[in-house]
């Protein structure tokens, strides 16, 4: 699997900019009250095409975990409005934001979050099973092909490697082809070679199949499979690059923390 890619899908010429798989207006995040008050997030706009893989990056309590919980629906806005496509999820009562997550947000989390008495596909097909849909059975092969998971299907999370099991999560993160997929610090439970297979697959899903992925990492290494990284800094984005490399990530986030230094030599 490739690391390199960065290309994203042009639009066709004539033809209107695709509304963004998701996108943020005014976000903000404010915890507790008086002496106590955190501005999480502040009035943050914020875009994520259709397509293309984007990493979130900052110091620890910069905001980026509490952005991706609000983008996703995990979390609500005290101010501003998220969208998933055309859905303001403000909107939305609690049933339906939780049918929305369901069908159109996939989700990739450090502690794999499988279920341990199924089997990779019946986990892989969990979330279109509790819907009562039937999969589309030529996209589920195309996932489970990608990830590289078919000799493993029957095979349950306790006889799977750690590596495996992420991959499981990100393949059912993809089964239903949700509008955009939220992976949150995905490989920090992994090793550096299962971590790589991962954003490989990451990488490609993006590229290949045309997914949408924002990923919340501190890993200058991860980051440098996306197409860009926004910085985040005391709940406002601070910065935007394109194309990056682990040492271009790395060497920025040196300017919030020089520790970080030390996180990009392993």
């Amino acid at each position: 699997m490739s690391s390199s890619p960065h290309a994203a899908t042009p639009e066709p010429a004539g033809e209107a900019p695709a509304l963004p798989a998701a996108r943020g207006r005014g976000l903000t995040k404010v915890f507790g009250e008086g002496d106590t008050r955190v501005v999480a997030l502040d009035s943050i706009d914020v875009d994520f095409e259709r397509g293309r893989f984007t990493a979130i990056m900052g110091p620890s309590g910069s905001g980026k975990s509490t952005l991706m919980h609000c983008m996703a629906g995990l979390d609500s806005v005290s101010e501003g409005s998220a969208f998933i496509g055309e859905t303001d999820l403000s909107s939305l009562d609690d049933k339906k934001l939780t049918v929305l997550r369901r069908d159109q947000v996939g989700f990739v989390f450090q502690a794999f979050n499988l279920l341990p008495t199924l089997t990779a596909l019946e986990n892989i097909t969990l979330p279109m099973d509790i819907a009562g849909r039937k999969p589309d059975q030529a996209w589920l092969d195309v996932v489970i092909d990608t990830v590289g998971l078919r000799p493993r299907l029957a095979h349950r999370p306790s006889e799977l490697s750690g590596g495996q099991q992420q991959r499981v999560a990100c393949a059912r993160a993809l089964a239903g082809r949700p509008e955009i997929v939220f992976a949150d610090e995905p490989t920090g439970n992994l090793d550096s070679r299962s971590g790589a297979d991962v954003l490989g697959f990451l990488r490609q899903s993006v590229h290949d199949m045309g997914q949408t992925v924002v990923m919340v990492t501190h890993d200058p290494l991860a980051a440098g499979y996306a197409d860009r990284v926004l910085f985040l800094a005391d709940g406002r984005i601070v910065d935007e690059m394109l194309a990056p490399t682990a040492d271009r990530v790395l060497e920025r986030m040196k300017a919030f923390d020089p520790e970080t230094s030390a996180a990009g030599t392993h």
